[in-house]
Formats: structure tokens, sequence, C-alpha cells
């Protein structure tokens, strides 16, 4: 208790103690026990303390790392949002390029959330050429984009 002042901590170091001198018993000759064994003791307690400093300086450490993390995850995320919005600014731009069929349907299909039959019934297009215009108007606009980044 004198030096780990927790109940706790120090019935843990007496039973470790205890496991402790069932060992070195047998490999020390021992001329005076109770000097010996209070040297055993404060020696153990003196490193479980070093220990404690090591890890709360280990914490203070993984905080700082922690704290660094959060950072650099902010970034990214910002990162990442910059990212997006050229991505929809590219996207806009490309939409623009399209024909005006294959516009009207990944509009209406894609940012309105329509069905086909919903974007063939606003469009009085067939459901067969609401699909080749969609499907189309992908394609064209991958291109449109792939070839704006390499810009």
């Amino acid at each position: 208790m004198k030096y780990l002042k927790d109940e706790d901590d120090s019935e843990d170091a007496s039973m470790l103690i205890f496991e402790k001198l069932l060992t070195d018993l047998k490999k020390y000759e021992i001329q005076q026990f109770k000097a010996w064994l209070h040297m055993v003791c404060k020696n153990f307690c003196l490193m479980q303390l070093r220990s404690g400093k090591t890890k709360l300086k280990h914490q203070k450490e993984l905080q700082k790392d922690l704290e660094a993390n959060m950072e650099t995850d902010h970034e990214l995320h910002l990162s990442m949002a910059r990212m997006k919005e050229v991505q929809l600014s590219l996207m806009e731009d490309c939409i623009k390029e399209l024909n005006k069929d294959q516009k009207i349907c990944i509009e209406l299909f894609y940012l309105q959330e329509k069905s086909y039959s919903e974007v063939a019934e606003m469009t009085s297009f067939s459901m067969n050429n609401v699909k080749s215009f969609i499907q189309n108007g992908k394609r064209n606009l991958k291109i449109c984009i792939e070839s704006q980044k390499i810009h």
C-alpha cells in the first residue's frame, strides 16, 4: 500500500510477489529473510510504478496519434468532398453535351429518380427507346467525364 496506493493493485502485487518468492527462494541463499523480503517487495512495487508510468506515457502517445489521425481523417473527408464537387461539376457539364433525347432521359431517370415507364410516359418515347437513350447516355457521360479528367 505504501508504494502502490491502491488496495486492489496491492493485493495483486502481494499474490505476484508470493509466486516470485517461491522461485527465488530456491535460487538464492538468504541470510536475513526480513530485509531480503522487504527489498523484493520494494523492487517489485517500484517496477510496477515504472511500468505504470510507461503505460501512461504510451497512452499519451496513443492519444496524440489518435488526435493526429482524426485531423487527417477530417482533411481526407474535406478532400473527398472537394473531389465529389469536382465530379458533380464535370457530370453537369457532360450532361449538357448529351443529345437532347439522352439528356432528357438521363435527367428524369437519375436526377428525378423516375422509373423507365414514368420516363416513357412523360416523354412519349417507347420503353425500348428510353432504355437505349439511358444506356447510350451513360456511356457518353462516362466517356466525357474520363476525357475531362485527363485535361
